[in-house]
């Protein structure tokens, strides 16, 4: 029987509400599919801040490194606002991502049809809407030097290096292989020097996948042009900045942000996590949507273990729930019979792998 080791990073906010759930889905399915799962827990965010005033102690970074993956929930919380940048929860998260070398975000969005009217935006734009965001992770504004604040000035610099946009361009280009071969790489060429470098790059080494249409678009067209017709889009390729934003603005077509997952990887580990906040408002209420963190599993289970149909299971068993109509209360007006507990959900969705 084969062992997987997961490090689970709860977190703070809904972190631990959500990461349960996917424990219990990934427990079930493990059962079926007859592998098993080690878990060994880990503090990042806040919490370690408050147990070890570090907001990624060095334990973590280590036991992440010596996982076959990495599933985390969500960091932060107004409560933390008061301390330094640099011991913030988010710290945490942006040390941990440079310590892995985890350079690519992958972001699926998928429209559910039983979740249509879940979406500000009519049916008839997003019905069979599946796109990728690609977003690299650890370079560009976020990590750039110099940066710096004082009473009359503040600045963040934008880096990239020729290598840097390489690496993620091949990701994107293979990834659009394996799907329906049209790639859009967004930047700000028209005014960044750093974007004009983007898109040299990238067009470079797209004459690599010639199978591959690759389009280009500058970021507040795309932001435009994501909202008037997503389906034009199958893998979106972006800097962090970039990225970061449009891939929330992407989450919007599903209606809530409770239901994307993401993958980071190409380092020496792959972390899975919802593209969602930690949420302090609702900490504890148990009305959290654990959607998304069970799908992050699924990821996990996919493209880090090969064990394709125990993914494959898992996203039946959600696409059922739904169906059944089935809702945590963030969807819970579009075609509720039922609204659900987090932990009611993470019991139905188990129920439906079965």
């Amino acid at each position: 029987m084969k062992t997987y080791r997961i490090a689970i990073i709860k977190g703070d906010g809904i972190g631990p509400e959500i990461v349960r759930e996917a424990q219990k889905v990934l427990n079930a399915v493990s059962q079926i599919e007859h592998f098993s799962i080690q878990y060994q827990e880990y503090l990042m965010g806040g919490c370690a801040y408050d147990a070890c005033k570090n907001p990624l102690p060095e334990e973590t970074i280590q036991g992440c490194l010596q996982a076959d993956g990495i599933l985390f929930g969500a960091i932060g919380g107004n409560k933390w606002d008061y301390l330094p940048r640099e011991l913030r929860p988010e710290s945490g998260l942006l040390r941990l991502r440079k310590a892995l070398e985890i350079f690519a975000n992958i972001r699926p969005v998928v429209v559910f049809d039983e979740l249509l009217e879940a979406s500000t935006l009519k049916p008839e734009i997003i019905r069979g809407v599946d796109l990728v965001v690609v977003r690299e992770l650890i370079g560009g504004i976020y990590f750039g030097e110099p940066k710096g604040k004082d009473e009359k000035h503040a600045y963040n610099t934008m880096i990239y290096t020729r290598d840097e946009i390489k690496r993620i361009a091949k990701v994107a280009f293979e990834l659009a292989l394996n799907r329906k071969k049209k790639l859009c790489s967004v930047d700000k060429a028209n005014v960044l020097d750093v974007s004009l470098l983007w898109r040299e790059v990238v067009t470079e080494v797209g004459k690599d996948y010639p199978q591959v249409s690759l389009t280009h678009q500058y970021v507040d067209n795309a932001s435009m042009q994501l909202i008037l017709n997503p389906k034009q889009f199958d893998v979106i390729l972006t800097g962090n900045l970039f990225g970061d934003i449009l891939s929330d603005e992407a989450s919007m077509l599903t209606g809530s942000i409770g239901l994307l997952p993401s993958a980071s990887t190409g380092g020496k580990a792959a972390l899975y996590e919802p593209i969602h906040g930690s949420a302090p408002d609702i900490a504890g209420l148990g009305i959290a949507n654990p959607i998304a963190t069970i799908l992050s599993a699924s990821m996990m289970l996919k493209n880090t273990f090969k064990e394709t149909k125990a993914a494959s299971m898992i996203e039946k068993a959600i696409s059922k729930t739904l169906q059944e109509g089935y809702r945590t209360k963030d969807i819970a007006a579009f075609g509720a019979k039922e609204i659900c507990s987090t932990t009611q959900m993470g019991d139905l969705i188990v129920k439906f792998l079965q």
